[in-house]
């Protein structure tokens, strides 16, 4: 048993030392990954420890050590909120919209590209896509009230010329998943193909042509061949997002919100926001938050093991 353990003990003491010695040899890398990680520990993992709040009646003035700990106060005052329904419908309504209609657009998007032989041309319209992504929310509302306007928006000014009645779209409840969604669209839709475009280049050009050779079309040749090269890409973003499905991005929700749209469009963020930063209540705020990850995660890891189960991809 002695030389057994000793025998073992060698072997993690050489380990170790290959380990330092690659380490050592490619410091380079190492310290170019040091930026990185204290990025992710500065403004990830350390703001972590703000959770706690959550389950005090956190006094600014107090700080963390000195506020009084009130158990799940906040959860059971958030639980109990008299439009949480509403909330978590329009967050969820939301959320399957743009797994429905804006995930796939680039997709889409990226698969066209592909199917581009004019070098050029197809430069200039990944160009032309990908530039909304670098503007403000604010800029493209903007965008948007100019085209919806009822005064001189385009759309209403095309109504009135066929004989209809102005519609004040950004005031009517109806519209507003509608707008949040095609807005998103146009924004990151550009963005988002750089992915897939990725995973497909990627793909082996020896595979299209032997579906060539036998015989499959441009369809056949995306069904079993681009497909299922893009599909690794396709579920770990797609189980990303499903982390992430009460998380809407505020800035657009807020930008698009008004008193009028409240029924459709009210949802956890703009909430969390009223409520707990103009109200000043943040252990109720990193009560939503907590939440929101919590939820995230349960659906993330039933969606990752699902992915599996059907596809055999996943996060792990």
């Amino acid at each position: 048993m002695k030389i057994q353990s000793s025998i073992a003990s060698e072997k993690r003491t050489y380990r170790a030392n290959s380990a330092l010695k690659f380490m050592f040899r490619h410091r380079a890398l190492y310290i170019m990954l040091v930026p990185g990680m204290l990025y992710l520990l500065v403004f990830k993992y350390f703001p972590l420890l703000g959770s706690v709040i959550a389950f005090q009646d956190y006094n600014i003035f107090k700080g963390f050590s000195a506020s009084p700990w009130v158990g799940l106060k906040w959860f059971e005052q958030f639980l109990t909120y008299p439009n949480l329904k509403r909330l978590l419908v329009n967050t969820l309504m939301i959320s399957l919209y743009q797994i429905i209609f804006t995930f796939p657009a680039p997709i889409i998007l990226a698969v066209l590209l592909n199917e581009v032989k004019n070098v050029v041309f197809k430069r200039v319209v990944q160009t032309i896509v990908y530039l909304p992504h670098f503007l403000s929310w604010t800029i493209v509302f903007g965008f948007v009230y100019m085209l919806l306007s009822v005064q001189t928006g385009f759309v209403n000014q095309a109504i009135q010329a066929l004989g209809g009645d102005p519609i004040n779209f950004l005031q009517k409840a109806e519209y507003f998943r509608m707008i949040i969604i095609t807005s998103g669209i146009w924004k990151e839709m550009g963005w988002s193909a750089i992915i897939f475009l990725a995973a497909i280049a990627g793909i082996n050009p020896s595979l299209y042509e032997a579906a060539k050779m036998d015989g499959a079309g441009r369809l056949k040749q995306f069904v079993y061949v681009t497909l299922p090269g893009m599909l690794p890409a396709i579920m770990i973003l797609l189980l990303l997002k499903i982390g992430h499905i009460l998380d809407l991005g505020f800035e657009q929700i807020y930008l698009f919100l008004n008193p009028l749209v409240l029924s459709t469009g009210d949802v956890l963020d703009t909430y969390a926001y009223r409520i707990g930063i103009l109200g000043g209540k943040y252990s109720l705020t990193t009560a939503i938050g907590l939440f929101k990850s919590v939820i995230g995660f349960m659906l993330l890891i039933v969606a990752n093991r699902a992915s599996k189960t059907t596809t055999g991809e996943g996060l792990y």
